[in-house]
């Protein structure tokens, strides 16, 4: 028996992977194998969509017309069935549509969501593939995220987040001809399990406590229900926003935070000195020690530098709220350095974009940077069985604990 013509190319491709020649690419069969493919699904779609209820009313065939369809094994051109009513919508390949979607498009979304370019994006994938892809097709697939960004910002969430860090990160956008600066606000939690989550991401023209009250109420509304530990930045208004939506979560300032604001106020020549001193209190063994500390550096310092030590005064409950907790927990929350970090991550991918073209374009590759970071966020957090206990014995029946 004679073989198809497909039979033919399976052949063709087997023969030509065991002699070590490339299957993909302008030279390879894989293209033509998929143009085989393609074209019968297509005349099956036809057939199924011209039933006889369809021909009845006088629709049929009407020729074919040709599209190039661009895949990870190259160009193809194939040809498209039609109907003489313009009714058929093929499934396989939408009409317009020049990327076979399960193919090139997640490896196109996945290139953009590291960080490169839609002019890097097009020369891999033609370095790669063989296959040209003009940016307005990259924007296309692109776009697709949007409704994922959508509904990944309004997901429900856990009613019991133990640690929360809250923190912005800023960057240029082109808003009516002009680059302005937009406000990302970032809310990192570790869940009572212990595994850590961006649980949300919003975006404002600049960062202040209003903001941050609505972001609040956005968790609220999600389902959040309680957080044991906030540790925010010392933003005016920040804490009294958290005790308005969430009234019993104990707050904890950033001390590096106070560390840095203060250090802007003192002369170089006393800062090796002056974050000597500094040291003393933050590094204290007790609250009652770092009190005591203080109270030192009130006396050495208060005459030169009245401003900073009374700033320390009037943030003492919020910046010592961690002596209340063993080494383990006082690490985690007496900077924001966790949500900072994660941060460092998103600007390794964001770096090169220079100003977005709009707030979307920036919360969609900000996204798609949380996914790929989140991957390695499979474990909790080490020593969290001791952790967890620790935080029962203080939170009592808030913390939930599952035995």
């Amino acid at each position: 028996m004679e073989k198809t013509e497909f039979e033919k190319m399976r052949d063709l491709a087997l023969e030509q992977l065991m002699s070590g020649k490339s299957l993909t690419g302008k030279d390879g069969v894989f293209a033509p194998l998929i143009q085989q493919f393609v074209e019968s699904a297509l005349e099956a779609e036809m057939s199924n969509h011209l039933s006889e209820g369809a021909k009845s009313s006088g629709n049929k065939r009407n020729g074919k017309g040709t599209k190039t369809l661009k895949t990870s094994s190259g160009s193809v051109k194939i040809s498209t069935p039609q109907d003489r009513n313009s009714s058929f919508e093929p499934q396989i390949v939408k009409k317009r549509e020049t990327i076979l979607a399960d193919n090139l498009a997640p490896q196109i979304i996945g290139l953009y969501g590291r960080g490169m370019s839609f002019r890097d994006i097009s020369k891999h994938i033609e370095e790669m593939y063989d296959t040209e892809i003009s940016h307005n097709t990259l924007s296309e697939i692109t776009e697709r995220v949007v409704p994922l960004v959508k509904e990944w910002q309004c997901r429900p969430l856990e009613n019991l987040y133990t640690i929360v860090w809250m923190d912005a990160m800023h960057f240029k956008v082109r808003d009516g001809g002009h680059v302005t600066t937009r406000a990302v606000y970032n809310v990192l939690g570790i869940n009572k399990e212990g595994f850590k989550e961006l649980i949300g991401m919003y975006i404002s023209e600049s960062e202040g406590a209003k903001f941050w009250l609505s972001v609040l109420t956005d968790l609220k509304s999600r389902g959040v229900n309680d957080i044991l530990i906030a540790c925010t930045d010392n933003l005016t208004g920040f804490s009294e926003a958290i005790l308005t939506i969430f009234p019993q979560t104990e707050v904890q300032t950033c001390v590096i935070h106070q560390i840095r604001n203060s250090l802007k106020y003192v002369a170089s020549k006393d800062s090796k000195e002056f974050m000597k001193d500094l040291k003393m209190i933050y590094q204290a063994p007790t609250k009652d020690k770092a009190e005591l500390e203080l109270v030192n550096l009130d006396e050495k310092w208060s005459v030169k530098y009245p401003i900073v030590i009374k700033s320390w005064y009037s943030n003492w409950d919020k910046l010592t709220t961690y002596f209340a907790y063993d080494e383990r927990i006082r690490k985690l929350i007496y900077t924001t350095n966790a949500v900072e970090g994660f941060h460092r991550q998103v600007r390794k991918i964001t770096k090169t974009k220079g100003a977005f073209t709009n707030d979307m374009a920036l919360l969609k590759l900000i996204y798609l940077a949380v996914e790929n970071i989140s991957e390695k966020w499979t474990s909790p957090l080490a020593n969290w069985a001791i952790t967890s206990q620790q935080l029962y014995i203080k939170f009592g029946d808030r913390m939930q604990l599952e035995i």
